[in-house]
């Protein structure tokens, strides 16, 4: 009955007179009642004020903790065609043996005795080098001669110079004479003439004198003449010495000529010589790169180029290889929010995937099937997917991790932050706080000394 009636029944009717009224309204079930709301009731302000732990739970996946223990592919540097397998999936590689065998597409690379042909050229070219060393050395020798013959000829030519001078010298002498000789056959002469025409002398000793004086005059222009002549050999000993320079000059500068050609056809051949060089070892090189070597000690995980006769280009990937000797390292993501809580070696809790584990979110003590970790690395630039990427490696002071969990699979990791009580906790949960700003110990202690 709803009681709503303005006729009350509990008036009139009275209840105490039923079995099932004694049963629900005795009073002892009343007094338990409160008992247990009391017991709650201090039990749960008991709870509220116990210690919780703060923390910042995410999700990530096992990779390792060095760059060169990540699984890798395996490329080829040079396009070509797939011959021969050596491994299969699954197989395990030590570093340097030999994964597949391929062969070469390009036409130019075509021919078997590309390598030896290349060497045969390269000695061509070597023995031509030392040809042109051979013909620069004769070319020095032929300037060296010319040089030393172009000496003793302008040292012959400048004495045949002063030997004119010193004949010019002498004729000019010999003039001086000649002239004063026939000064003294005129006065002679013009004396004996002025005797005979008194009849001192005779006819006979004017026309002697006439005779001598006209020698005399002969003598002076041949002695002019020898001494106009030995001038002109004057004049003739230095042409000839510009003669020899300008002779000798050309000579050498041809030499010269040539010898810089020489220099020129050996420095060409010897660049030519280094490019042959430098293709021989590409080649060289090139063949070695037939056969795909393990880089280092894995497993073959997947092949990507398969069938015999595939042809690819270069830096396809060929084969998957997963690194044997690994460091396992977990990668986790945290938000923007809670990264300034994230430092550098600060203790975490993982949980893998498939390995079984009771975790008590605020009781980390408490929790089984837990392994520690320490924060390595924490990205300073967000990630893709809006947050920070965060790289933990296993704790030396906790536990080892399994060693049957594999790179890839899931993990989920709980940082560690401040011990707050249970109220708290709950107050900021429902408020929508941050956790309470959290600095390890070795932090602080450094801020508080600086």
């Amino acid at each position: 009955m709803l009681n709503i009636s303005n006729n009350p029944v509990n008036k009139i009717v009275h209840l105490k007179g039923y079995k099932s009224t004694e049963r629900v309204f005795h009073e002892r079930h009343y007094k338990h009642f409160n008992r247990f709301l009391l017991g709650s009731a201090i039990f749960v302000l008991i709870v509220l004020f116990l210690p919780w732990t703060q923390n910042i739970r995410s999700t990530g996946y096992l990779t390792t903790l060095r760059p060169n223990q990540r699984p890798q592919t395996i490329q080829s540097p040079i396009p070509g065609r797939i011959e021969k397998w050596y491994v299969q999936e699954g197989d395990y590689v030590k570093k340097g043996d030999t994964i597949l065998f391929i062969s070469e597409i390009k036409d130019e690379y075509f021919d078997p005795q590309l390598v030896e042909r290349t060497g045969m050229q390269i000695s061509a070219k070597t023995a031509s080098v030392k040809s042109y060393e051979g013909k620069i050395e004769a070319l020095q020798n032929q300037i060296n001669a010319l040089k030393n013959e172009e000496q003793l000829k302008f040292e012959q030519a400048k004495n045949k110079l002063i030997q004119s001078k010193l004949k010019v010298k002498s004729d000019s002498i010999d003039f001086e004479a000649a002239k004063t000789n026939v000064s003294i056959a005129e006065r002679q002469f013009t004396r004996v003439k002025q005797l005979e025409s008194e009849g001192l002398k005779s006819l006979t000793n004017l026309e002697e004198k006439k005779l001598k004086l006209q020698e005399t005059q002969a003598k002076l222009i041949s002695q002019e003449n020898k001494l106009l002549t030995a001038k002109n050999e004057v004049l003739n000993a230095a042409v000839e010495i510009n003669r020899i320079k300008a002779e000798y000059t050309d000579k050498i500068s041809k030499a010269r000529s040539d010898m810089f050609t020489a220099q020129s056809s050996q420095f060409d051949s010897e660049a030519q010589v280094t490019k042959l060089e430098n293709q021989y070892a590409n080649y060289e090189i090139r063949n070695s790169m037939y056969y795909i070597k393990a880089p280092q000690n894995g497993y073959i995980n997947k092949v990507i180029q398969a069938g015999i006769g595939e042809t690819f280009k270069e830096g396809d990937r060929l084969v998957g290889v997963m690194p044997a000797n690994i460091e396992l390292a977990v990668e986790t993501f945290v938000k923007p929010l809670d990264l300034p809580l994230i430092h550098l070696g600060e203790k975490v809790r993982i949980q893998f995937d498939g390995w079984p584990a009771i975790f008590f979110s605020g009781w980390p003590n408490a929790s089984y099937g837990t392994f520690g970790g320490k924060i390595v690395a924490i990205n300073t630039f967000i990630s893709e997917n809006g947050m920070y990427r965060v790289l933990l490696a296993p704790d030396p002071d906790d536990q080892p991790w399994p060693t049957d969990i594999r790179v890839g699979s899931g993990a989920n990791t709980i940082a560690l932050l401040e011990d707050v009580s249970i109220w708290y906790e709950l107050w900021r949960q429902l408020n929508g706080f941050p956790a309470n700003y959290y600095q390890p110990k070795s932090v602080a202690s450094e801020t508080i000394k600086k």
